[in-house]
């Protein structure tokens, strides 16, 4: 039997508690054996530290480690781990720029280490029957509704308000990971309008247009000011009817008629990223897919910025 990876979680935030510890704790692949945080405390009385170079100047053995920190700090830490030779997890934003996501992965080939950045959203239940029942056909428009309500869902993060932060492209981003999952071509940002509170950095809204290689148009609404039913939605319309992706990719409809998924043991987004790292850790390969990043900062670039009313939480 092969024993679990030893991992560490570095950034004992919501999304490490929510998350990552309950995916860990319910596989089997994986042996948490310490958390580092500027903050917090330990886990079921595992070893703690403040930082990722205090763990790597323990005597804890490890052999991977999950980064959840915010993005904007991501990249050094990252460095870190992979120059002690630990496979790595990239929470999603993978980091906030292309530029040094694509070193961590040169490194990480340098190194012969394991790099993967993770698309939980990819692994919601509906993505892969989506993605067949496209393969081949016709697609003539897509639409991508995805609001909801930043004080509900990133309560006190102000992180994601700073450069680097993506602001409502945090959850955008996620669906982005869907679309480039689930559509057969490529596509390409042409407009962007986005919405910036005048006291923060990054956006409350945006509204893309997008085109796909094929002329195909794609439409995306983002806006962290919904209040009551929260919209995650993807909507794609093609010769042999409608397709609609709800609830962040976990409800499959076609032409109206829910579409049942088999059940899976450990079935869930997190549970699966977690599969997924150690599939390409025994296989010593890395999983660096960088097409959801490029969409948001062509969107960044492209992107007419409006001022719009101050953001108080």
């Amino acid at each position: 039997m092969t024993a679990p990876i030893r991992l560490a979680v570095v950034g004992m935030g919501k999304i490490a508690h929510d998350q990552h510890l309950p995916a860990i704790a319910a596989g089997k692949s994986f042996e948490l054996v310490a958390t580092v945080s500027r903050h917090g405390e330990a886990v079921d009385g595992k070893p703690f530290f403040n930082n990722i170079d205090e763990l790597a100047a323990s005597d804890v053995e490890v052999d991977a480690v999950a980064l959840c920190t915010p993005p904007q700090v991501r990249r050094t830490i990252a460095e870190t781990a992979i120059e002690n030779g630990w496979h790595t997890f990239l929470e999603k934003p993978p980091g906030a720029t292309l530029a040094e996501v694509v070193a961590l992965r040169d490194l990480a080939d340098e190194k012969g280490v394991s790099l993967f950045a993770s698309w939980h959203s990819r692994y919601a239940e509906a993505v892969e029957p989506a993605r067949d029942w496209l393969a081949n056909r016709d697609i003539r428009k897509v639409t991508i509704i995805w609001r909801e309500d930043v004080r509900v869902w990133h309560p006190g993060q102000h992180w994601i308000w700073e450069p680097g932060g993506f602001g409502v492209f945090d959850p955008g981003i996620n669906a982005l990971s869907i679309a480039t999952r689930i559509l057969p071509d490529p596509f390409f940002v042409e407009t962007a309008d986005l919405d910036v509170p005048s006291n923060c950095a990054a956006p409350i809204a945006a509204r893309i247009d997008f085109r796909g290689a094929k002329g195909t148009p794609i439409s995306m609404d983002l806006d962290f000011r919904q209040e009551g039913p929260q919209s995650w939605d993807i909507i794609v319309e093609t010769d042999a009817g409608t397709l609609k992706l709800a609830k962040g990719g976990s409800v499959l409809t076609i032409d109206g008629n829910e579409q049942r998924q088999p059940a899976e043991a450990l079935h869930g987004e997190y549970p699966g990223l977690y599969r997924r790292f150690a599939a390409i850790i025994r296989a010593g390969v890395s999983d660096v897919d960088l097409s959801p990043l490029r969409l948001v900062a062509d969107a960044f670039l492209r992107g007419k910025h409006n001022s719009v009313e101050e953001f108080i939480e």
